[in-house]
């Protein structure tokens, strides 16, 4: 099902310009027991990007109405699509003056891999595709994803997820997921996202659950070599959960990794927390 301001339907103008221009934002949460899981935490890196893009904040009430109805309607598990584009609008890049922005939600079915891959782990491999730099469009979920997209079609049958540097070489994040490595049982890093990347709900709420069972967490910089050696490796998101990652090939080497005691716990937490 598929809701455009309101209104159910599949279709939009043709001069939104969040088809013209990728000038939008957009979030991706999952539906549990007819629930937005994390719904608050979804909704304000919704309205940073907004404000980041100087486009207008939708209703929030009216969109929370929204994905109620369409929540309610999920038998079991879903994924909901929230888009937030700046609206019809001509030609040209500069928007105009008083622009009306375009609402989308759409449900998704959940993949039936999620469980498979948490409780086996995944295979991973380096992608040639690398982020820009762009400290104002870092973090938040903004509609140009074309370096994800490159990223993802490297990605052969084998692996699940693959790894996106930065131009500078440093590891940033997987082309839908955050990473982390396991250096030892009670130290965990992840990259820092002040110049790209995303700065996912799920990372989150695992530095604060590592923070709370007394891990030693860090946010740093993170190079290809500390992923080689790292003790074991972990894949984060909003709809995955937490994935280990149990192989990650690089074009000159391959290693194998143990899954971390500690991710079947987290997954069991998210399984109440909301």
């Amino acid at each position: 099902m598929t809701l455009v301001n309101g209104i159910q339907t599949d279709t939009l103008p043709v001069s939104d310009r969040g088809l013209h221009y990728g000038d939008g934002v957009f979030e991706t949460i999952a539906i549990k027991q007819k629930q937005a899981q994390f719904l608050v935490s979804h909704l304000d890196r919704l309205k940073r990007g907004c404000t980041s893009l100087l486009i207008p904040l939708p209703d929030m009430d009216m969109l929370k109405s929204e994905i109620t109805s369409l929540t309610e309607t999920v038998a079991d598990k879903a994924v909901l699509k929230i888009i937030i584009t700046r609206g019809s609008g001509g030609r040209g890049y500069r928007p105009e003056a008083k622009s009306h922005g375009t609402r989308i939600l759409s449900l998704h079915p959940w993949g039936e891999h999620i469980a498979v891959y948490q409780e086996q782990g995944i295979q991973l491999m380096l992608c040639k595709t690398h982020l820009a730099h762009n400290p104002q469009l870092a973090g938040f979920k903004h509609l140009n994803r074309l370096e994800q997209v490159i990223a993802s079609a490297e990605l052969t049958d084998d692996f699940q997820e693959g790894i996106m540097q930065d131009a500078d070489g440093a590891i940033i994040e997987g082309t839908m997921s955050n990473i982390f490595i396991v250096t030892d049982n009670k130290t965990v890093k992840t990259p820092r996202l002040d110049q790209c990347g995303i700065q996912g709900i799920m990372r989150h709420k695992l530095l604060k659950w590592l923070e709370n069972n007394n891990f030693n967490v860090g946010q740093t910089n993170i190079g290809l070599s500390d992923l080689l050696q790292a003790h074991s490796i972990l894949m984060s998101n909003s709809i995955i959960g937490l994935w280990p990652v149990k192989l990650f090939k690089t074009k000159q080497e391959t290693r194998h990794y143990p899954l971390p005691g500690f991710v079947e716990d987290f997954n069991k937490y998210l399984d109440t927390a909301r």
